[in-house]
């Protein structure tokens, strides 16, 4: 099997091929903002040292999120649009999860992964190695940087924290880490697409690639703006509205 992998949904940037669960070619980007300028040339660049054609995948899979709105809307557009086009099977993954592949750990520790969503916050899950499978232990959340870590302290297992400790994350946090609560090398924060792909080549695909939208896990500065000015609202809405 033949998969096109994406993901644009944090600062990194980055598209893997693969094939029958060999990395063919990858390329990420940690240093560009504008995803939208090299996401397709990006593509088209592997396409062409590898050899194939678009015609020739077999599946697209893409990080459907949370993450950057921007950033997680590109990927998916991106995916749909090319799985519409050659009428190829489309899988979402959670940018989460994507993050947790990077971890295989030697005992049965939980696996934290979290990417800043500002103000304090992250978006944040956890997952656990069961008989060679990743399994989601704790929903992917928008969530508290210090609520997360009052919900850690009390799990019974070791926590390997995978993610960006960024500035703005430390300065809201009121205290230190949990004691089983570990930071993971910055490496381990980066996502790979390779793992993406692996993780998409046997998931169930979308039934309905129109109705394919992406995992924000909250709503847009935008929303909530107008949510403040129309408290008790139910039945018109923000995008009706504009």
């Amino acid at each position: 099997m033949k998969v096109l992998a994406i993901d644009t949904s944090n600062q990194p940037m980055s598209v893997a091929l693969v094939e029958d669960e060999q990395l063919m070619a990858t390329t990420t980007l940690n240093m560009v903002r504008n995803h939208s300028i090299f996401l397709m040339p990006t593509i088209d660049k592997l396409f062409q040292l590898v050899q194939w054609q678009a015609a020739d995948i077999d599946r697209v899979v893409v990080a459907q999120g949370p993450g950057s709105y921007t950033g997680v809307r590109i990927a998916v557009t991106t995916a749909k649009v090319l799985a519409d086009t050659e009428n190829l099977p489309l899988v979402g993954i959670s940018s989460l999860a994507v993050l947790a592949r990077n971890v295989v750990p030697t005992s049965d520790d939980l696996i934290v992964p979290f990417f800043d969503a500002r103000r304090g916050n992250v978006f944040a899950g956890a997952y656990q190695w069961d008989q060679g499978q990743l399994v989601n232990k704790i929903a992917d959340q928008h969530v508290a940087m210090n609520d997360l870590l009052g919900q850690l302290a009390n799990v019974d297992h070791q926590v390997l924290l995978v993610g960006h400790l960024t500035d703005r994350i430390k300065k809201k946090m009121t205290g230190n880490l949990p004691n089983n609560v570990h930071l993971m090398p910055r490496p381990f924060g980066i996502p790979s697409t390779y793992q993406l792909a692996l993780a998409g080549e046997y998931a169930e695909p979308t039934n309905d690639i129109d109705d394919f939208v992406p995992h924000y896990l909250r709503i847009t500065e935008a929303e909530a703006n107008w949510q403040k000015l129309h408290p008790g609202e139910t039945k018109g809405s923000y995008v009706r509205e504009v």
